[in-house]
């Protein structure tokens, strides 16, 4: 009987996956490709999902390489992570830096046309609609101590308050400070 030597490294739509694991797990791996797209690619294929990946010839590789970047006409395209693209109508399936690329420029239009999706990925607030009352505060705060280590927001405090004379001076006729009017 002859062993087969298990590979260590395998180089999987760039990247870089130890050769020990089974066969969906590291399509999985792949950014872009997740359960359903991987077992279909292994059924499409007619491979053993619990196969080590180092296992495979780099024939077969690339074949399953071929499949994850162009699935039109073998898979069906609920599958896809790209249906029905704004700019060209089709639908595709994008995998590691491409979708990477294409969901910052899809960010950056939102915020070009001041979408409402847009104006709240600008701000750093959900987009989903989630409630913002006891979560979401991990942005602002961190806002808040950047303004006090700097002392800018005191500065700004202490420039308005005696901006004003009306709020700095505001004394009644015996010289005593009214209230309201208090320095901080």
């Amino acid at each position: 009987m002859v062993e087969e030597k298990i590979k260590g490294i395998v180089r999987l739509m760039d990247t870089d996956i130890e050769g020990g694991t089974k066969l969906i797990k590291s399509l999985i791996r792949v950014n872009g490709v997740k359960f359903a797209m991987a077992n279909a690619v292994c059924n499409y294929l007619n491979l053993d999902k619990n196969k080590k990946i180092g296992l495979f010839t780099t024939e077969e590789i690339k074949t399953m390489e071929n499949v994850i970047k162009n699935p039109q006409g073998k898979l069906p395209n609920w599958l896809y992570n790209r249906r029905k693209d704004p700019e060209t109508g089709n639908d595709m399936h994008l995998i590691s830096t491409d979708l990477k690329l294409r969901k910052e420029f899809d960010i950056k239009f939102m915020k070009k046309i001041k979408s409402y999706k847009g104006m709240r990925h600008a701000s750093g607030l959900p987009v989903r609609g989630q409630r913002t009352r006891a979560h979401f505060q991990k942005r602002k705060n961190q806002k808040r101590k950047l303004k006090n280590k700097n002392g800018t927001s005191k500065k700004i405090k202490e420039k308005i308050f005696n901006s004003v004379p009306s709020l700095a001076e505001s004394k009644d006729g015996e010289g005593n400070q009214i209230k309201g009017f208090l320095r901080p």
